[in-house]
Formats: C-alpha cells, sequence, structure tokens
C-alpha cells in the first residue's frame, strides 16, 4: 500500500513546539513506516521523517515570515494531487481546502477533520460526503450533516513521555494563551487554591494575554514559562501535581490532555467537547461545570492513581493504537474499491 499524508504547512512536522495537527500527521506517518508501509510526508521542507519527505514548502508560514498562508498552501496541496495516481490512498490532515480535487483524482482521500474552526466551512465538507471519507477525532466532534467512516482518537507515542510517580507541588496550564483554553480560569482556580500555577504555550491572543493573564504573572504564585519543546513538556507535565484544562469551548480532541496522562498526570478539566471520551472521571482526573468545582475537585487529587492514568492513556491513546486504527479505515475503504 502507497499512503500519502498531507501535513499543514503552518509549522514544521513534528513541531517545535506547537502544532497539533501537525504532530499527529508525524505521528501517523513515523508508526506506518514502523510498520513497513510505503509512506510519503507530505510538509514543509525542514520537517523530520523516516519516511518519504516530499515538499515545495521551505518552512512553515508561522516560522518564516513574512509569507503568505493561501500562497504556500495551494503550492503545497497542488503538489500533492498533481501526484495523486503515484498512491493507493491520501490521508488528508490538512482541513477543507483538498477536498476540492477529490473528484478529479481516483485516488481515495481518507479526511481527519481535527475540528471545524467554523460552522461555515461545513458546506464543503457536505458536498464532498459521497466523494470522501472522514474520520472524526472523538464523537463529540461529529456533524450531524455529514457521513464518517470511523472515529479514531490522536495517539501518542508512550516512549516519548516520562512516568512520574513522584510529582512535584505545582499546577500547569499547557496550551495556546487563548480564552478558548481557559489561561483565566486557571489562574483563578490557582489562586483560589494558593497554589503555585505554571503556564506553558504560545500567546495566541495578544490582548487576552495583556487584560487576562499578564496583570497576574508575578514569577511566584503564577509563572510564565513561555513555550515548551518535547524536552520541557515531558518535565513539566511528569512534575505537575495536575493539568489544569478549563476550556471554554467544546474541545474535539485536546493533546494536552492525553500527554498528561501518558506522564501519570491527572486532568482536571471543565466538562465541554470531548473531555469526557478522554478522562475517566475520578480515576484519571476530574470532570467539573466551573472554578469552584475545580477547586473542590483539587482537594481529591491526591486520591488519583497516577499509573492509571498512564494505563489509561497508554492503552486508549497511543501511537500504536492510532495507526491500527487508520490501516484498517483505509483497508475497509480499499476493498469497498
Amino acid at each position: 500500500m502507497r499512503i500519502a499524508i498531507l501535513s499543514p504547512v503552518a509549522w514544521r512536522t513534528p513541531p517545535r513546539h506547537y502544532g497539533p495537527w501537525e504532530q499527529v500527521s508525524s505521528n501517523i506517518t513515523e508508526g506506518l513506516v514502523e510498520l513497513g508501509y510505503d509512506v510519503s510526508l507530505f510538509a514543509t521542507g525542514d520537517s523530520i521523517t523516516k519516511g518519504k519527505l516530499e515538499s515545495v514548502v521551505p518552512q512553515g508560514y508561522e516560522e518564516a515570515k513574512p509569507s503568505d498562508a493561501k500562497v504556500l498552501e495551494c503550492l503545497h496541496i497542488s503538489h500533492l494531487m498533481e501526484r495523486a495516481g503515484e498512491f493507493d490512498i491520501i490521508h488528508n490532515n490538512f482541513d477543507f481546502l483538498p477536498l476540492t480535487y477529490s473528484r478529479l483524482i481516483k485516488t481515495p482521500i481518507v479526511t481527519t477533520i481535527h475540528g471545524f474552526s467554523s460552522p461555515l466551512i461545513i458546506p464543503v465538507y457536505k458536498k464532498y460526503n459521497s466523494s470522501s471519507y472522514y474520520v472524526s477525532i472523538s464523537n463529540a466532534d461529529r456533524s450531524p450533516l455529514l457521513h464518517y467512516t470511523a472515529t479514531v482518537y490522536n495517539g501518542l507515542s508512550p516512549q516519548d513521555f516520562a512516568f512520574n510517580s513522584n510529582p512535584k507541588d505545582y499546577l500547569l496550564y499547557f496550551g495556546r494563551i487563548h480564552h478558548h483554553k481557559g489561561t483565566a480560569e486557571a489562574i483563578e482556580i490557582a489562586r483560589q487554591c494558593n497554589r503555585q500555577l505554571l503556564i506553558a504555550g504560545i500567546v495566541q491572543d495578544n490582548q487576552y494575554f495583556k487584560e487576562k493573564v499578564e496583570p497576574f504573572i508575578d514569577n511566584r504564585q503564577v509563572v510564565y514559562v513561555g513555550h515548551a519543546g518535547p524536552e520541557k513538556r515531558n518535565e513539566l507535565l511528569g512534575n505537575a501535581l495536575a493539568l489544569l484544562h478549563p476550556i471554554n469551548f467544546n474541545e474535539p480532541f485536546g493533546l494536552s490532555v492525553a500527554e498528561a496522562m501518558m506522564c501519570g498526570t491527572p486532568v482536571i478539566a471543565f466538562n465541554k467537547g470531548a473531555m469526557p471520551e478522554l478522562i475517566k472521571h475520578e480515576e484519571t482526573g476530574f470532570l467539573v461545570n466551573n472554578v469552584e468545582e475545580a477547586v473542590d475537585a483539587l482537594q481529591q487529587v491526591g486520591t488519583v492513581d497516577r499509573a492509571a492514568c498512564r494505563g489509561h492513556a497508554a492503552s486508549c491513546f497511543s501511537r500504536e493504537k492510532m495507526v491500527k486504527d487508520y490501516v484498517e479505515v483505509y483497508e475497509n475503504i480499499l476493498n469497498r474499491r
């Protein structure tokens, strides 16, 4: 089976720090290569893979500015589609734009829908319902207007995350700094508990950061450590008493939640989106509805078995399981055709 993986080109694949879609694209690619499949990764030229790297975009447009994102995206997507006949299947991790080629080529396209940035994009997915194969990353993130082939949870490499049974006493917020992700709520939880909070992530909304986050950063109780690459991520997640994930939107998955549990760290999350599918309430963390309930949950966080967190994440959100599930999707599509 000859497989083409289409990754976004906002960041390198895998990303240096932020880039969840690029990270998942990398995990799929490397897992398939390890199983012996012939895999070509279409990504930025500085990407790293054991497969065959194909690129017409030297660096991600978020890292090599100034650049025009739409121009680079069009060059990147067309580069793959003009070679579609070389592959048995194309796995699209690049949202809806590649779907516009799906009726112009013979190679089937599997599209992992990593979330809906807006309801306004759904008509594009709906148009190609009959000619594409959609995979959701959680059951919570499905549109009733679309036809789905499967749900496949995002997968991580357990060996990339060190289990830690003896954490320190700080709380951690790990993610982009934006109202959707609840940075301000995490600060309020920590302040009410009188515990130290470390904040790690890129600033995605500068005004939100200046108004809701920066005034509370005192480098004692609230510390902003910037973005974190893989080594720093492992250290921050593994040593945390708990990850705070007080999201203000229906998050389609939440890689940092799975990453924390992979390190053995329980997660306290607002009960929205895919959180009930990721977290086993009172076993690997707590599903709460507001700041006050999160504060109460922190009083019980010591009862969570960190080994159970690791075991749950390894069994449900491993790269091996994800790749196995995707291979089953590919084979079902090719057998039907």
